[in-house]
């Protein structure tokens, strides 16, 4: 569904994308060169203004062959994209206050259907094409349509609790700096303002660097990230920061990436790794989101060789400030000998981990994947567990902390403890789609990990 032209206008169509540079929806077009866009290209979905001025944008993958619905959505000066239902970009802009809606191909093929138009401020909208679109609109090919790939693909937009109470754009629309050293990215990170910061080269420090809110931190090409330092994204509410295409490696003592009273980040294609040598608390956890933490995906990373993974609420004693939040999905990670907590919960409800790859988790008879403690409430959904001495726990509480409640679904488990269920958990407020649990460790371990963007 296409939010689109005039104020309060909506538009929509599905499109299938064949080869494309850059293909979607106009808004507001008042000639060929001045229109809003919302255009897929292969690496990413942007805004744009015209043809060629790039308001916001945000890596997204897409397939040869694959449908996808856009909506567009202008309303006063926002603008706001969504690929599939969920969020994607936004921004602001007053350059166009009216005009048609249209179709937009630039140096590309593609087919449009189910096109929908939609005013909620004025007049009743016309499905007709406009007499002034923005380009000419592709004609359905002669030759035969594509074959989607029939191997899964990692999807480029956000999927799960970060698309949530208005969603997650980091720093869509903000400057984009590029930093080589670790001094310029503290400085970067730590200044005020919406901005993307690249991070080129392995950079090594120390301490925490404090994310300050409205940033994009993003590796650039697969051997990019960070060395000995925690990343903090502590007291915003939104936080709106997303971490992308990272390498992070080695911080003793404390937690690699620690959210703490901090709402709607993402996740995403992060390699994060330690050592299982060293001794169990010399490292702490890889991805820790205590303190109320909420609206959070953690997607399409590889996370091994580590004791205490990821920790969704610190303490039993904490559920004054915890209940109702710690939101978090967890999907399309590759857990690799990691020893407990990938995920382990108190109060958040829901926590929701689907088609997950968990390997070799095992290395001694208190090893666990997942554990719902506290009254928590965790729908396990189509994940793989491959040597995973105990898959789930939820009736039995775990350690020292009461039972929480856990749905599994459709999970595949091999050489692997059982997956306890117990109760029954919320409902998922948003769309999803669990692939087949028979190509999830393929799906995973193609595309999970810094450099598979």
């Amino acid at each position: 569904m296409v939010h689109g032209h005039g104020i309060g206008q909506r538009r929509g169509h599905r499109l299938r994308h064949l080869d494309l540079a850059g293909i979607g929806i106009a808004t507001r077009a008042q000639s060929t060169s001045n229109f809003y866009a919302l255009v897929l290209t292969p690496n990413s979905v942007q805004i744009r203004k015209g043809a060629t001025t790039t308001l916001a944008s945000a890596s997204f993958s897409t397939v040869t062959g694959t449908r996808y619905t856009l909506s567009l959505s202008a309303t006063g000066s926002s603008l706001v994209g969504s690929v599939n239902g969920t969020q994607v970009v936004s921004t602001s802009d007053s350059s166009y206050g009216t005009g048609r809606a249209g179709l937009v191909a630039n140096y590309a093929a593609g087919s449009f259907d189910d096109v929908l138009v939609t005013d909620t401020a004025g007049p009743s909208p016309t499905t007709s094409s406009p007499s002034a679109s923005p380009s000419v609109s592709p004609s359905t090919p002669t030759s035969p349509t594509p074959t989607p790939t029939t191997s899964p693909q990692p999807p480029g937009g956000i999927v799960g609790w970060a698309t949530q109470g208005g969603g997650t754009t980091g720093g869509a629309g903000g400057a984009t700096v590029t930093v080589s050293t670790f001094a310029d990215f503290r400085t970067q990170a730590q200044a005020a303002g919406t901005r993307t910061i690249l991070v080129n080269g392995m950079l090594s420090g120390s301490g925490t660097v404090e994310i300050t809110a409205n940033k994009t931190i993003r590796g650039v090409g697969a051997s990019s990230g960070f060395t000995g330092t925690t990343l903090n994204i502590e007291d915003m509410q939104p936080a709106n920061v997303i971490i992308q295409n990272l390498n992070i490696r080695g911080v003793p003592g404390t937690d690699a990436i620690q959210i703490e009273n901090a709402t709607h980040i993402w996740i995403d294609h992060n390699t994060l790794s330690s050592t299982i040598e060293a001794d169990v608390d010399f490292y702490d956890g890889m991805i820790d989101i205590t303190h109320a933490g909420d609206y959070i995906t953690v997607s399409w990373n590889v996370i091994r060789d580590h004791w205490k993974t990821s920790l969704v609420g610190h303490s039993d004693g904490n559920a004054g400030e915890d209940v109702g939040h710690l939101r978090v999905t967890y999907h399309h990670n590759w857990f690799d000998r990691t020893f407990e907590r990938s995920p382990r919960v108190r109060f958040g409800e829901t926590v929701h981990v689907f088609n997950n790859y968990y390997t070799n988790v095992n290395n001694n008879t208190s090893s666990y994947a997942i554990a719902s403690t506290m009254n928590a409430g965790v729908l396990v959904e189509a994940n793989v567990f491959e040597n995973v001495q105990q898959a789930c726990w939820s009736a039995s509480g775990y350690a020292d902390s009461a039972p929480g409640r856990l749905v599994a679904r459709n999970n595949s488990l091999t050489n692997s403890g059982p997956c306890e269920v117990n109760g029954t958990v919320a409902a998922i407020p948003y769309g999803y789609t669990a692939g087949n649990v028979a190509t999830v460790k393929s799906s995973v371990t193609a595309g999970a990990g810094a450099g598979k963007l």
